[in-house]
């Protein structure tokens, strides 16, 4: 059985309060409130939650799914979230956030947030999106891919 590693702990900037609901070593569910409003929110690993088996997750992979709220507060959410996730948790390569296909104004949201899309997936009998932010490291490309090595 693989090794998930633990949720870090996840702090927003100031201009988010946040309240922690249920939670556990790979999951933890967030109310914040923002200029936006109120939004809900579960953060967790996605070696350990829905996706696991979706696409070739990384054991540090964390996924953002949002409840219900306005494309701004949703928007400004995720980068937050984002950012703040990165900071939390250094090696984790991407986070994820899964949309259903015929919703676009979240998936506007979410791209606008930094986020792109990456595949479509079939996901609790419904189609969704799956999109992804990457820190730099995990997507500097190495300028020598037209060497040979010992060339």
């Amino acid at each position: 059985m693989l090794q998930v590693p633990p949720l870090p702990d996840v702090r927003l900037g100031p201009s988010w309060r946040v309240g922690t609901g249920s939670h556990g070593r790979r999951f933890r569910d967030l109310r914040a409130d923002g200029e936006g409003g109120a939004v809900e929110a579960r953060v967790e690993r996605c070696a350990w939650g829905r996706l696991r088996d979706a696409y070739p997750v990384g054991l540090r992979d964390l996924e953002v799914r949002v409840g219900p709220c306005a494309a701004g507060a949703l928007a400004d959410l995720l980068a937050e979230l984002r950012e703040a996730l990165a900071d939390a948790d250094p090696l984790s390569r991407r986070v994820v956030f899964a949309v259903p296909v015929d919703d676009p104004g979240r998936i506007a949201a979410a791209e606008s947030a930094g986020f792109w899309r990456v595949v479509d997936i079939d996901l609790d009998e419904v189609e969704h999106t799956l999109l992804t932010w990457e820190p730099a490291w995990a997507t500097r490309i190495d300028p020598g891919l037209d060497r040979v090595p010992g060339a």
